[in-house]
């Protein structure tokens, strides 16, 4: 049965200017370390939008700014254009959903998501079991009312959490890794579903998240950060096909880069090898970038570069080819579709990398 969509929530075609979020010059100190460092970023309404980064890049800083959980040192946040520096959270637009879902424990999963709405002026008994009603059919949980939040699973506490969010009718939903304590087959799913829920309710989603799979999977952008700044935002394929730098397609999924150097405008030179490829003006010494899906393997003499094979390893639907060209590692994937593999370790073969995915890199 499709959810029931909140009453009253806004579509992003029909509410264009709510939820959307404006950070200016956004920096943040803890002690004499500076961890947001001057961020300008703008998320539209309705967007689903992921702060991608590894630990301590400042990226649940920054959604603890927005949400008003840390003082704004220097710098805005601004919420359809309102100022929050001021604001307390909660008298923010905003809610948000944290890793640890934090249910009371003695209470029913009803009462759980009913909580907030005590504080709602104007809110009646009946208005309020309504809005609930509303909100666990939304996460697909009806009929869980009256268990308590240890006889739940994993997966059904975080759609609590949630629902306890969306009751409230936030125009923004912050959501801090909110499945990183769930195994990874939930979470698989989880991300699924908490994507066809943004796009159900239609309001503005931050999340924030260390794992490339979750951001490239739900956002309809990104940014990646390090050590407090951004470095790259844009649509997750852009992103991935075209990252900014060697970090960034380091971090987002994974990446051969080798060196290289620009022969000619349009030619790098590869291990010997005069490849054709989009140098952007770039001269001298370089590096390449290719996917390890962009990688072919074809037999010694066929392809472009020779490389020798060190070890297979099976990843169930793939086998991850870990090879060598002179001292730079690079890696392959071949489809487990039941052909035998053409391939073995200590053996040689030819890289093919195709033209259409190198991208050129200053060194």
């Amino acid at each position: 049965m499709r959810p029931t969509p909140l009453t009253d929530q806004p579509d992003p075609s029909a509410h264009p200017g709510g939820g959307r979020v404006e950070l200016a010059d956004l920096s943040k100190h803890y002690g004499e370390q500076l961890v947001v460092d001057h961020i300008d970023l703008v998320v539209e309404s309705g967007e689903f939008f992921s702060l991608l980064g590894p630990s301590g890049c400042g990226k649940t800083t920054t959604l603890r700014l927005i949400g008003g959980f840390e003082e704004i040192e220097s710098g805005s946040v601004c919420i359809d254009g309102a100022d929050m520096r001021s604001v307390p959270p909660e008298r923010r637009p905003v809610n948000t959903v944290f890793q640890s879902y934090a249910l009371f424990p003695h209470q029913t999963v009803e009462q759980n998501v009913a909580f907030g709405l005590r504080f709602v002026d104007g809110a009646t008994k009946a208005e309020r079991k309504r809005r609930v009603a509303e909100a666990l059919e939304l996460v697909r949980l009806e009929g869980f009312e009256q268990r308590r939040p240890h006889q739940l699973s994993g997966g059904q506490q975080q759609r609590v959490a949630l629902a306890r969010s969306l009751v409230l009718r936030p125009k923004v939903l912050l959501l801090d890794e909110p499945l990183g304590a769930l195994d990874a087959k939930l979470r698989r799913v989880l991300q699924l579903e908490l994507r066809a829920l943004h796009q159900e309710v239609g309001i503005t989603f931050v999340y924030v998240t260390h794992d490339q799979e979750e951001a490239l999977t739900m956002s309809d952008r990104l940014a990646v950060m390090r050590t407090g700044r951004i470095e790259q935002v844009g649509a997750p394929r852009d992103v991935y096909d075209e990252p900014a730098n060697a970090y960034v397609a380091d971090f987002l999924g994974l990446a051969n880069l080798l060196p290289c150097v620009v022969a000619a405008p349009g030619v790098v030179q590869v291990a010997g090898a005069s490849l054709s490829a989009d140098t952007a003006g770039l001269t001298g010494a370089c590096q390449v970038l290719v996917r390890p899906e962009r990688v072919r393997l074809v037999a010694p003499g066929d392809g472009d570069v020779p490389a020798t094979v060190e070890r297979l390893v099976f990843a169930g639907a793939l086998t991850h080819v870990h090879a060598r060209i002179g001292e730079h590692p690079v890696q392959a994937v071949i489809a487990n579709d039941g052909s035998p593999l053409a391939v073995r370790a200590g053996g040689m073969v030819d890289l093919v990398l195709a033209r259409d995915a190198l991208r050129v890199l200053a060194g």
